[in-house]
């Protein structure tokens, strides 16, 4: 008998591991491709966790947190479910995922979920993707005081393009969009930036037309990246002025945000989509993108770890970069955000307090038709989701390809943890 799993441990992804029937792999720290068949690449960052974890220190309790969620996540560890094929009764565990935000293994389902919600809210005209970066000076502050300073970010950004866009000589609309947050370069490098969304166009000051902008262009990046430098650094001074913001003993503040307004920032954008439907995939990838994923992931070999990147500066041009296992991992995890911190977040006539309201307006004055979308059923399993959203049925048996695999057993999760040595105290 397979004992029941504990309440809330059900959102699973199936492993590939064939067990003989009746017989389940005791819980332990085994990933679920050692079992058997693997479906997963042959690197994960859990491997990394697992093998260097020890060489993890100064971690802030997040970080800690989601390396030890990482390391046991789709293992034993968690606990899962048994199944077996209807025809030929083949089986296999599918154990728990971690859920964690910073697994790479836990984003897939939770952006066909967004993007299905996301749906209804894409407008059928040109968007345009935004970005606003800030310079290394400030990098710092930010790194100190990640919750104010990106929330102070978010505000800069939204509030220098809603600004813009308002005024009669630039658009004179009132626009709507999404920003979300993003802290790494290609390399894992602390880079936070915010990546913008937006319709190409808004309602007129009297919400009674639609203003589209000309096509191919939304607002002049240099005025943008004028008034997003006045606004980062005003909040960011009167922050500082008012002790809202920690500094290290070997900072100064003062010289860093002078360096930081005497150069010359930079934002990007471009009309980015040929339809609402690209957009919509274009936004899943976006919105529900880590640091790394497993799939860049090329080897981990005497401590060290080789993985691929886009060479930014040189069009796109796929390398390969080698670190230390210890350095990658540091890299990785100072990418964790806050706990509860929210990094997708809407403005204007996307927000929540006015979409609803706004939305319907929008389109009547686009003279389009609303998506209708059919609710799931509130019973629906996460294969059930997954069928209906992508097509393909994780249920069927890989092994004669007729039958399906349903549920015969479930597996506790193991009262012992993974988890990052004493020693990795928070700073």
């Amino acid at each position: 008998m397979h004992g029941a799993i504990s309440p809330g441990a059900s959102d699973t992804q199936r492993s590939g591991s064939p067990v003989s029937r009746g017989l389940v792999a005791s819980p332990g720290l085994q990933p679920a491709h050692a079992h058997g068949r693997c479906r997963t690449p042959h690197l994960e960052l859990a491997d990394i966790v697992r093998a260097h974890g020890e060489q993890l220190l100064n971690l802030t309790i997040e970080q800690r947190r989601a390396a030890n969620a990482i390391a046991g996540c789709r293992t034993a560890l968690l606990g899962g479910h048994v199944y077996r094929c209807e025809a030929c009764e083949y089986e296999e565990i599918s154990y728990n995922s971690c859920r964690n935000r910073s697994c790479p293994k836990c984003q897939n389902l939770r952006e066909l979920r967004w993007v299905e919600k996301r749906q209804a809210d894409v407008l059928p005209v040109e968007h345009h993707h935004l970005v606003f970066t800030i310079p290394d000076s400030l990098h710092v502050l930010f790194r100190t005081n990640p919750r104010q300073s990106y929330a102070l970010l978010f505000a800069s950004a939204s509030e220098t393009l809603i600004e813009v866009a308002a005024n009669p000589e630039r658009l004179g609309a009132e626009i709507g969009f999404m920003a979300i947050l993003h802290t790494w370069t290609q390399t894992l490098l602390y880079h936070p930036h915010i990546h913008c969304i937006v319709p190409g166009g808004g309602l007129s000051e009297n919400r009674s037309a639609w203003m589209a902008s000309r096509k191919g262009f939304f607002l002049p990046v240099r005025v943008l990246a004028t008034v997003f430098r006045g606004k980062l650094l005003s909040k960011l001074q009167s922050a500082l002025e008012a002790q809202k913001l920690q500094v290290p003993p070997e900072h100064d503040p003062r010289r860093a945000l002078a360096r930081a307004a005497g150069k010359k920032w930079c934002v990007y954008s471009k009309p980015s989509f040929a339809g609402p439907e690209h957009v919509i995939r274009y936004l899943g990838r976006y919105t529900h993108r880590i640091a790394i994923s497993n799939q860049r992931l090329v080897s981990m070999e005497d401590s060290q770890v080789t993985f691929r990147y886009k060479d930014r500066s040189n069009a796109d041009r796929q390398r390969v970069m080698t670190l230390p296992a210890d350095e990658f991992l540091h890299r990785y995890f100072q990418h964790v955000l806050p706990t509860g911190f929210v990094r997708i977040r809407y403005y204007g006539f996307l927000a929540n307090c006015l979409r609803a309201r706004l939305l319907p307006q929008l389109r009547q004055l686009l003279g389009v038709v609303a998506v209708l979308l059919v609710p799931a059923p509130p019973t629906e399993t996460w294969q059930e989701q997954l069928l209906r959203l992508t097509g393909r049925d994780v249920t069927r048996c890989p092994a004669c390809r007729q039958g399906h695999l349903v549920k015969v057993g479930t597996i506790r999760p193991s009262p012992k943890k993974w988890s990052i040595p004493s020693r990795a105290t928070s700073p």
